[in-house]
């Protein structure tokens, strides 16, 4: 197939994405929501690998970066990924991309990293996405999964049922109601979130469109957790979750999770992808487990009991276009880090 920019259709670009096995972060309506929010969107395809290209611009008329969120689809062999980075290199030239960055799909591989170096690309200063997350296995039968769990898990699941947590879908209406959680988990565990416009645009083009699930957790009538899950062909990821502080002995997330993964297998799922815990190796993590909880930490005492494969990506790599840009945006970008951790140690 010869290489092509042309514009396509949702329904086009989509089974193009689930023909190449690509991830949900490549989907239509993923960039259909970065595109509300500041983010210019292009779409590629050639032969047989394919790109959903985000366009974000720099301050200081520094240009913009490319960037390709668990992408791209499809093949990454040499000469398929040289046509492809053939075609996206006018786009990009003519939105002043300083850099492509890509994240792929693919699990850690030193071969893929030679390839990628071959092409002209290096190792990124800086990943977006999550580089190591947990991926539960959704199949066999709901009692199987629940055998996989961690002991300490599958009774906190039962126990959230037992103690009358009930979880259920909800609707455009609980939006205010979940993004007050969002604010209030936000204050407790110092993380950011997007505005609430933001998830209002996810649940419309995600949770309207069936793919995606807001549920929600409650307890005689008060709302103790919810989450946002989205799915694409074969996997389903845990994408945006809040807490109430309140009655968390009752292990509401826990039932929340359970739930979710019901969701996804029910639409048949084989993976729910956990988003994200500390970028450490499986022993590292297992002595944090018993000693630390801050920070990811936390996060990750909390999602290893559901029984996950621990998955290393082949993370951030950047192909460089203009290096003197680059080179500025790079110190930019160590200096802010440099600052929200003074920050957070002043805090």
């Amino acid at each position: 197939m010869a290489s092509t920019n042309e514009p396509f259709s949702g329904e086009e670009w989509d089974r193009m994405v689930a023909a190449a096995d690509g991830h949900l972060l490549q989907t239509w309506p993923w960039g259909e929501l970065k595109a509300r929010f500041g983010w210019q969107v292009g779409r590629v395809a050639a032969g047989p690998a394919l790109a959903q290209v985000l366009f974000r611009p720099l301050p200081a008329g520094l240009g913009s970066i490319a960037y390709v969120p668990r992408g791209p689809a499809g093949s990454l062999e040499p000469a398929a990924l040289a046509d492809l980075l053939a075609a996206i290199r006018p786009m990009a030239r003519r939105r002043g991309a300083i850099c492509l960055k890509i994240e792929p799909d693919r699990e850690e591989d030193e071969a893929l990293a030679g390839e990628l170096r071959a092409a002209g690309f290096r190792p990124s200063t800086q990943d977006v996405q999550p580089r190591r997350t947990l991926v539960v296995d959704l199949q066999g039968e709901a009692d199987a999964i629940l055998a996989r769990m961690k002991q300490k898990t599958r009774y906190n699941v039962r126990l959230a049922a037992r103690k009358g947590v009930s979880v259920r879908p909800g609707s455009e209406e609980d939006l205010p109601a979940f993004y007050g959680l969002m604010e209030e988990t936000a204050r407790r565990d110092g993380f950011g979130i997007h505005t609430r416009a933001y998830y209002e645009a996810a649940h419309k083009l995600f949770v309207s469109g069936g793919r995606g699930c807001l549920l929600l957790a409650e307890h005689e009538g008060q709302l103790l957790a919810g989450l946002v899950a989205m799915a694409f062909e074969r996997a389903a990821c845990y994408m945006y979750g809040a807490s109430s502080g309140e009655k968390r002995e009752l292990m509401p997330t826990y039932l929340l999770q359970w739930e979710a993964m019901l969701w996804a297998r029910q639409r048949g799922c084989l993976y729910y992808d956990l988003w994200g815990v500390p970028d450490e190796e499986e022993g590292t993590l297992e002595a944090g487990f018993a000693e630390r909880s801050d920070g990811l930490w936390g996060v990750y005492r909390f999602k290893r009991g559901f029984g996950g494969r621990l998955v290393r990506t082949a993370g951030a790599w950047d192909l460089v276009y203009s290096p003197l840009r680059y080179g500025l945006y790079n110190v930019a970008l160590a200096l802010r880090e440099r600052l929200v951790g003074l920050r957070r140690r002043g805090r």
